[in-house]
């Protein structure tokens, strides 16, 4: 894995978090915080949940330790949401970008949420990140669909399609 695919990943995942943060916008607030039983109970929740795990990985990459997942009550609308992932977007982009061949194959070293320690390359974490936001925007379109919404396709192909 290389630095232009670092990129293009990232890329791929903040277009794809924009997508589904631009239909999550037109909800009604009761549509937002129904209870949809799904690994989070929300819509929020889930979002919430993508954000913080996000911020989480980011905060470890850059040496911050102890930091815990966001709390779905500290953003009880989608624009409190949608500011803090702003803000973060403009963060993880400046991280992205600072960062060098070699930094993406050095060994990082952290403690999940449990205190269990794990070292694993650069690179490697942030595909799981990518991948695990993946996971859970396929949860919210679910979601929106038994909301009788239409989800955004956010498939990788359509990035590239609407990216050329």
């Amino acid at each position: 894995m290389n630095k232009r695919e670092i990129i293009e990943l990232f890329s791929y995942n903040d277009w794809a978090n924009k997508k589904i943060s631009n239909v999550v916008a037109e909800l009604e607030m009761e549509e937002f915080r129904r209870d949809l039983s799904s690994s989070f109970k929300s819509i929020g929740d889930t979002m919430v949940h993508i954000l913080g795990a996000e911020e989480l990985w980011l905060s470890r990459w850059m040496g911050e330790q102890g930091r815990t997942l966001l709390k779905p009550e500290h953003f009880p609308t989608h624009s409190l949401l949608a500011d803090r992932w702003d803000d973060y977007s403009n963060q993880i982009n400046s991280f992205i970008l600072s960062l060098t061949e070699d930094d993406l194959t050095h060994l990082i070293s952290y403690r999940n949420l449990k205190g269990i320690p794990y070292t694993l390359e650069l690179w490697k974490q942030m595909l799981h990140v990518t991948n695990h936001s993946s996971y859970h925007r396929g949860q919210i379109v679910t979601m929106l669909r038994q909301l009788k919404k239409k989800p955004p396709a956010l498939d990788l192909i359509n990035y590239y399609l609407e990216e050329s």
